[in-house]
């Protein structure tokens, strides 16, 4: 069987052109429309790959100018469409002004079939090539994950995923520093699976959660009868964690005398449970995290120094999503498709506007806050596109510049604004640099210039 032709959606009122046209391109299965509402019907039935568009239809009864409102529609309905658009003699700041809406060319009447054809073929070699790397995104991105589960595509992150990969195969203790929200159970996660441990348990436990008096038998156990209420032998979170790993989550909050008990455990290796004289020898590794400053802590005398260096072997500090430019983007859209399987299947994906604030929101609650916005805006929304309202932005501050040397202001804009627009177009040269205003050759200089990759 061959090949199906591609399609080519010839937008045109007049009759004599339509039957030129229909006839001009053997090659493409032709499929003409005469006015708005048939050529949208069109493109919703056929979803052409190019689409040649008279922007002299005439007007609607309200007075719409007709080529523009069909070009308007196209984009908002197949964005990635190349529409090429025709202009009347004289008329070249329409078609630059329906370029700038979204058209990929232009041609002039009185019409020249073969000229026309080349951009037509040209425009679906585009076409085909960006449905192309769109694919390989797809299908590399594996989410653009690290680590096994940690979607990310910023080098700050990949930076401590392959930190911790190296001291995965060791048996160091490893300190997960960062504001809440940034992923460091997820880290401590994905630092287990690449480890030795991997086939053991991973044991995670939140230490600011648990009541100081409770805290201690949830770490070390307790035998029957050691206190009122213990009515059997229970194993605590370091034994049950035994051949694996151990993640104490706001490891801060320790209470001082609990935190003696613990570095016994790290030096000998041995634990009693509450109520026990038995040592049990455990073979845990400890992965901690926190978001408090342990230095100031230890100064204030409310955490042991000693402790402190028997958890921090290797400190690994976590960067706030602020911190990662692009990484926003890329997780919205994997918790949109998550939740959108779960919860709404109707909502595909976002609007521009969305996008934008996204982009341009600092994210204070970090990975926590943009996964709760998304899940709730596509509850909520009452479209196929999440919009900027659906996500519930309040007014925004604004960042301010700590960097005063002029040079190295203007390359830290550079690196941030060019990695959010490639975030924004999925790694596309080409929608990167019309994002930008600036010509692919230029983009891929400072790709160059600035270490970056798409």
């Amino acid at each position: 069987m061959a090949d199906k032709k591609p399609k080519l959606l010839i937008v045109e009122d007049d009759p004599g052109l339509q039957a030129q046209l229909k006839w001009a391109y053997d090659d493409f299965e032709v499929v003409i429309a005469g006015d708005r509402d048939s050529a949208l019907t069109a493109l919703r039935a056929e979803a052409p790959q190019v689409v040649t568009l008279d922007l002299g239809l005439p007007p609607d009864p309200d007075g719409t100018t007709e080529g523009f409102a069909v070009l308007d529609a196209i984009m908002a309905l197949k964005p990635d469409t190349k529409v090429i658009v025709a202009s009347g003699h004289g008329a070249r700041q329409s078609a630059l002004q329906a370029i700038e809406r979204g058209a990929y060319d232009f041609y002039q009447k009185p019409l020249d079939i073969d000229a026309l054809g080349l951009i037509v073929r040209r425009a679906l070699a585009l076409h085909e090539i960006e449905k192309e790397n769109r694919r390989l995104v797809a299908s590399a991105s594996a989410d653009k994950t690290v680590l096994g589960r940690m979607i990310t595509a910023a080098p700050e992150m990949i930076k401590v995923a392959r930190t911790i990969e190296r001291v995965a195969k060791t048996s160091v203790s490893v300190m997960l520093l960062g504001a809440s929200g940034t992923g460091k159970e997820l880290l401590a996660r994905g630092l287990h699976d690449v480890s030795d441990r991997a086939h053991g348990p991973f044991v995670a436990i939140n230490c600011a959660a648990i009541p100081e008096n409770l805290l201690e038998s949830e770490l070390f156990g307790h035998e029957k009868g050691a206190f009122t209420g213990a009515v059997k032998t229970t194993e605590g979170k370091i034994e049950s964690a035994h051949g694996g790993t151990l993640f104490l989550d706001e490891v801060g909050d320790i209470p001082l005398p609990l935190q003696v008990k613990l570095l016994r455990f790290l030096q000998e290796r041995t634990i009693e449970r509450i109520g026990g004289r038995r040592a049990i020898a455990v073979n845990t590794r400890i992965v901690c995290a926190t978001h408090q400053d342990l230095e100031r802590m230890i100064a204030a005398g409310t955490f042991r120094e000693d402790l402190f260096y028997r958890l921090a072997e290797i400190v690994v500090r976590i960067p706030g999503l602020a911190d990662r430019p692009g990484d926003a983007v890329l997780l919205a859209k994997a918790f949109l498709k998550r939740f959108a399987r779960e919860m709404n299947p109707s909502v595909t994906g976002f609007a521009a506007d969305a996008l934008a604030a996204i982009d341009g929101h600092d994210w204070p609650g970090n990975v926590r806050e943009l996964e709760n916005r998304v899940k709730r805006a596509v509850i909520m929304a009452d479209g196929k596109l999440i919009s900027a309202e659906d996500l519930d932005f309040g007014s925004g501050d604004e960042a301010s510049a700590d960097v005063l040397n002029l040079k190295a202001a203007r390359e830290a804009a550079d690196r941030r604004v060019i990695r959010h627009a490639l975030a924004r177009s999925e790694g596309n040269i080409s929608s990167t640099a019309k994002l930008l205003g600036i010509s692919r050759p230029t983009l891929y200089d400072l790709l160059r210039q600035y270490d970056l990759q798409a």
